[in-house]
């Protein structure tokens, strides 16, 4: 029997009720039997300061980088504005990546995002771009964009349209067999 895979989930976006947040409580409920998901709040991470990185690490972004280093895969919910990626995920992603013992490196990724017409399409784009310069591995199949998500998610930001349970669902599965044929 294989071992249970940890991932570890995060969005970006803060706002409570989140189409991207309520992506990965959908997912939480449609892992497959070996996988477990932890969701990170990237929240309580500051903007990125060399002077207050000089004077310390912040505890929330030491919580941040250890729960990457723990995880097996990690799953980023990616909102889209003005065609990239949030300032809040890319100062979380900037933040844990400081320093030679970065831990992104290896780690398998997989993206979804709900956002206008094209889904977060292109802010997912940017993400591998910063993937790539990290040392991820980000699945490339499928990919997992949920246009219109002003009409497929309720005013909590909960998933309400259930054609996209079954695609949330093939992405967890596929990470999980991206994860194990990379040696997680």
């Amino acid at each position: 029997m294989a071992k249970s895979l940890r991932v570890l989930g995060f969005a970006g976006s803060l706002r409570k009720a989140s189409t991207n947040r309520g992506l990965l409580r959908a997912a939480a409920g449609l892992l497959p039997a070996d996988m477990t998901l932890e969701v990170f709040d990237i929240a309580p991470i500051p903007l990125y300061d060399a002077d207050v990185e000089a004077a310390g690490r912040p505890e929330a972004v030491t919580a941040f980088r250890e729960a990457i280093r723990g995880a097996d895969a990690l799953v980023i919910a990616c909102p889209e504005y003005n065609y990239s990626v949030p300032g809040v995920l890319k100062n979380a992603i900037d933040w844990a990546s400081r320093g030679a013992d970065q831990p992104f490196a290896g780690k398998p990724v997989a993206f979804m995002g709900a956002g206008g017409g094209l889904g977060t399409a292109r802010s997912q784009y940017h993400l591998r771009q910063v993937c790539v310069y990290l040392d991820m591995h980000p699945l490339n199949r499928p990919e997992l964009f949920v246009p219109m998500a002003g009409q497929k998610f309720d005013g909590d930001g909960n998933l309400t349209d259930e054609s996209v349970r079954p695609r949330i669902a093939a992405l967890l599965e596929a990470l999980a067999a991206w994860t194990r044929r990379l040696g997680g």
